[in-house]
């Protein structure tokens, strides 16, 4: 297993090749399945099973294994399933853990194989019906409890924690684990009950093929067995005695089942040289003395490494060399060996146990190696998804970098749009406020303009007022002239001071006039100022035109991505619609599929009702009454799963599954109600029939609603029960009735019969051995009568001592179970079984004494020695009925159970050497009579050939008639004892019989019945013996 786990190419490598590797692993699995798994009669070769187990770690699944598993004929060949349930066994074992989990959807794939072959009678079909519970037992357990891997390797910290400290849990692992252990020994019990015990048994191929899957059971056990050691110590730390008996008792068994199966293993060469199987100690644990788990030593399985069956394997030391020079030989370093031989003896077995202690540690060592290799395989694997899935990671970030810097540049972007906006709001308001103060400075410098004006035209008025008084001055001047020329002489100094005065004025005129320029000058800055403003007025309101032609750009640029989004949110509100109606189509079709599923499996189970071939096949009214109740309480489930359903259409979880377990308990309910029908009396069997078409049909029409979108709302699955409690009470009417004996009577009559049974058996053998009979014997008997009248003799010695047993069984079975209670209300308690003793003991009786009576009539040669036949067949059955009632409340362990076996098994015998003897004496007696043909001519020869093919044609015809009535009989003899008393319907038209009371028409025990003998030897009610195999015990 190293090696070809150490050939197993890195998952994780890219090379060139392994894509063309993957692709060629498939069909080389597929290959190993197909050779692994095929109808020849030998075990699953190893080298198969480990390519598929390796398969399944390089894909971490079994979806190759499944996919193509699923696909063979399972049905068709029992040895196919059970090399099936082998390959499957291994692959949960030490395949990937995700097997579990792929098995786990087929698990109704494994219990269909398992209950096709359990109906079947094949001997590998029962093994397989045993196998696949085992299997499905298996894994749910691993599904329950992940703590537990498949092989159920684990540690003992590991299982404390799985436990817990919860003592309620504690209990429960301890019952899965003993249920898990009870289908592994009850799958080695079926294998060795097959085979015969001779070790050459082993050797061959359909031993192999049978005891192959034995190993992954010995592994299995072993780790169960240590962990129910474990649980059974804390539980007994944390819980009363009594209240753990039930635990101790199953634990009991089986330690004594797990260490019988370990020794007839490990006795057989086939799995000498497979696995080392460990030994368990004499006797179970002490579960009451706390220190004794000190003294437990866990049981190690080994599988001894083996060389791969393609190569040759090397040798790995050169063992004809000797040890190289300078080395000291092995003998050197090993201790003396004492002389003494008990001390070498102890010494030896220390050795051994050294040895073996070594090969376990070496085990472990390889399995860890083993477990470290694949879980490199795997590390490597998941590091190439993990680097795989790092790489996505990068181009998702850089996406996700991208997406997020044209998030951030859009948001940027948007915001410094928004600044702008902003920006040329306020640059808007400003320019409203500086138009103000504009037009306010426009209206004062138009103002101080006026008042300029005003300035200059009082100025003008001054200056015209001044040239007016000038010139009015000059006019009184050059009127005073001449008055001063006159005194001119007198006032020249007036004029002088007059002439300065004209300058002066003239000046104040220069001054004036340089203001009025200054003022224009004022006056063309400020109108120079006015039409910059207003420039610049004209370029503020052109910008803010610009900024509003940007804005309403913006704002439509936004009115478009927000119908974008719009649109967006609505596709998605589309798409979430459409999701969700594509929702209920699903869960539609899932229950539409389902429905077609169930509905194929009702029409299957209905047309088993008309099969020909269904009608060998048989069932109990108890087992339909189980089957029928149970479909009924799916009923209600099932309506509650609909109406679930109709109220939220997206969820049909519920409804489905409801739906599947009604549609198999129905199916199961109708194919066992057909075959009752075939034990049951005519009338109640056509009723019955008609009642499984009816539920049929009712179910079917159900499905078919339920497939129906628009009537599944008007679908009624109460309509299904009204048919399924008519089955059910059919059931019921059908099941046995008890004798017709109180309880409390039943006590007295146990003993009664008992007794007159063994005083038959008693007065049989005095009869037998004083050769005395009823009718006294030939005086000259023929030499073939003593030897049958001493193998008669045997017989009935052996059917005396078989009686006794019984006894003394059944008192020491009346004195273990009754405990406080009498034994007349132990026998009350356990009526069923009660009666099967009854009946099992008249049997034995009046077999006895019917064989005491023919051999009579042989002797006088009034019978036929076929009566001595067919009664040492009849005692052969009764013995075997009052063992097999014995036995049902025996304990196991008994000794007066071996007894009573190893009586039967006498019997038996016995009862073989009569008939042996009684034919021996029938050839010698047709030897006597000698065809003489010598006198015949050709011509009688002919005719008396014709009259003897005649006769041999007639005797044929009257064979298969007998027959038929054979069988009839039986079949009433059957029904009778079912019904023990009771009278049918179709009885009614018949004359009743007498009642059963004290004066019952069957005969005593000890006597011979009153009736002639028949020539079919047949038995009725009359003859008081009952079928035990109808007995419920």
């Amino acid at each position: 297993m190293a090696t070809a786990v150490d050939s197993v190419p890195s998952v994780g490598a890219r090379t060139p090749g392994h894509g063309v590797a993957k692709k060629e692993q498939k069909p080389q699995e597929a290959i190993s399945i197909s050779k692994a798994i095929n109808s020849q009669e030998a075990p699953v070769k190893e080298k198969h099973a480990r390519r598929i187990i390796l398969g399944t770690h390089h894909e971490k699944g079994a979806f190759t294994f499944w996919s193509y598993a699923i696909g063979l004929p399972l049905p068709s060949s029992s040895i196919l399933s059970w090399k099936f349930c082998h390959v499957l066994h291994k692959v949960l074992r030490d395949g990937h853990p995700n097997v579990l989990h792929d098995c786990q959807r087929y698990r109704s794939n494994i219990r269909e194989i398992g209950d096709l072959w359990g109906h079947l009678h094949d001997r590998y079909g029962q093994l397989v019906n045993v196998y696949t519970k085992l299997l499905l037992t298996k894994i749910s357990f691993h599904l329950k409890h992940p703590q537990f891997p498949a092989s159920l390797e684990v540690t003992d910290e590991v299982l404390e924690k799985a436990a817990g400290t919860d003592v309620n849990n504690i209990f429960q692992l301890t019952v899965e684990m003993f249920d898990y252990m009870d289908c592994e020994l009850r799958l080695s019990e079926s294998v060795f009950r097959q085979l015969n015990t001779a070790i050459a048994v082993s050797q061959m191929s359909s031993g192999q093929c049978r005891l192959a899957p034995l190993i992954q059971v010995i592994q299995d056990c072993s780790h169960l067995y240590h962990y129910t050691v474990k649980l059974m110590f804390k539980l007994h730390s944390c819980l009363p005695a009594d209240t753990l008996q039930g635990h101790r008792d199953r634990f009991h068994e089986q330690f004594h089942s797990l260490r019988n199966f370990f020794r007839r293993a490990s006795d057989m060469l086939y799995f000498k040289r497979l696995i080392q199987i460990p030994r368990l100690p004499e006797g179970p644990p002490n579960f009451l003395r706390a220190s004794a788990l000190a003294e437990h030593i866990k049981p190690v399985v080994v599988i001894p490494e083996e060389a791969p069956e393609d190569e040759e394997p090397e040798n790995l030391i050169e063992i004809s060399a000797g040890p190289p020079a300078g080395e000291p030989a092995v003998s050197s370093l090993l201790p003396p060996i004492p002389l003494d031989p008990p001390m070498a003896q102890r010494y030896i077995s220390q050795l051994k146990g050294q040895v073996n202690s070594l090969e376990a540690e070496l085990e472990e060592q390889r399995k860890q190696k083993q477990k470290a290799l694949v879980d490199n395989e795997q590390l490597r694997h998941e590091l190439a998804q993990l680097r795989a899935l790092q790489l996505e990671s990068s181009r998702n970030q850089g996406l996700r970098e991208e997406a997020e810097r044209k998030a951030s540049a859009t948001e940027a972007r948007y915001s410094k749009l928004k600044e702008k906006h902003s920006e040329l709001i306020n640059t808007h308001a400003e320019l409203l406020r500086k138009n103000a103060d504009t037009a306010k400075q426009l209206t004062v410098t138009q103002q101080s303009q006026e008042e300029v004006a005003r300035v200059k035209e009082q100025l003008a008025f001054q200056m015209e007022q001044v040239k007016r008084e000038s010139e009015m001055k000059l006019e009184e001047q050059s009127d005073q002239l001449e008055k001063l020329k006159r005194e001119l002489e007198a006032k020249t100094g007036e004029l002088a001071h007059a002439q300065e005065a004209l300058s002066r004025m003239e000046q104040g005129g220069s001054e004036l006039s340089s203001r009025l320029d200054t003022l224009s000058a004022e006056k063309d800055a400020l109108s120079g100022a006015m039409r910059q403003r207003e420039a610049d007025l004209l370029a503020a309101q052109s910008l803010v035109r610009e900024k509003e032609a940007a804005l309403s750009q913006e704002q439509l640029r936004g009115s478009q991505e927000r119908g974008e989004l719009q649109g967006r949110l609505a596709e998605k509100e589309s798409q979430e619609q459409g999701l969700r109606q594509r929702l209920l189509d699903e869960q539609f079709a899932m229950l539409r599929g389902a429905a077609a599923e169930a509905q194929g499996i009702l029409q299957d189970a209905v047309s088993k009702l008309d099969d020909p071939l269904h009608l060998r096949c048989t069932s109990s009214p108890d087992y339909l009454v189980s089957r029928a109740q149970a479909a009924l309480d799916t009923v209600s489930a099932l309506e509650k799963g609909h109406a679930q359903y109709l109220t939220s259409l997206a969820d049909a979880s519920s409804l489905v599954a409801a739906l599947t377990r009604f549609s198999h308990l129905a199916a199961d309910t109708i194919i066992n109600g057909g075959a009752t029908s075939h034990l049951a009396p005519t009338d109640p069997a056509d009723r019955l029939v008609d009642a499984c078409r009816e539920c049929g049909a009712r179910a079917l029409e159900l499905l078919g609603q339920l497939q129906d979108q628009q009537a599944l709302p008007r679908a009624q699955p109460g309509l299904v029960r009204t048919p399924l409690q008519g089955i059910l009470q059919l059931g019921e009417e059908l099941k046995p009735k008890s004798l017709d004996v109180r309880q409390e009577e039943l006590g007295a009559m146990v003993d009664k019969e008992m007794a007159a049974t063994s005083a038959a058996i008693e007065d049989a053998v005095r009869r037998i051995e004083s050769n005395q009979p009823a009718s006294p014997f030939s005086p000259t008997p023929p030499p073939l009568l003593p030897r049958i009248l001493n193998s008669c003799t045997e017989l009935m010695k052996a059917i005396r001592l078989l009686v006794m047993t019984s006894t003394s069984l059944q008192k020491e079975i009346v004195d273990s179970g009754r405990g406080a209670a009498t034994q007349q209300e132990f026998y009350a308690k356990n009526s069923r079984w009660t009666e099967g003793l009854i009946s099992a003991s008249k049997a034995v009786g009046w077999g006895a004494t019917q064989l005491v009576e023919s051999a009579d009539k042989v002797v006088l040669h009034k019978g036929k020695y076929e009566e001595l036949i067919v009664c040492s067949h009849e005692i052969a059955a009764s013995t075997a009925q009052l063992v097999a009632a014995s036995k049902v409340k025996a304990n196991k362990h008994s000794p007066h159970l071996s007894h009573l076996q190893e009586c039967s098994r006498t019997v038996n015998e016995r009862a073989a050497n009569v008939v042996a003897s009684t034919k021996s004496g029938q050839e010698q007696i047709e030897d006597r009579d000698t065809m003489d043909f010598s006198g015949m001519s050709l011509i009688k020869l002919k005719k008396q050939e014709m009259e003897i093919q005649v006769r041999v044609l007639e005797l044929e015809k009257t064979l298969e008639v007998e027959r038929m009535r054979l069988g009839e009989l039986r079949k009433q003899h059957y029904v009778l004892a079912g019904v023990m008393g009771t009278p049918s319907e179709e009885d009614t038209n018949r004359p009743s019989a007498a009642p059963r009371s004290g004066a019952s028409k069957k005969p005593p025990l000890a006597q011979k019945p009153t009736v002639a003998p028949r020539q079919d030897h047949q038995l009725d009610k009359k003859d008081g013996v009952y079928s035990a195999q109808l007995m419920n015990y």
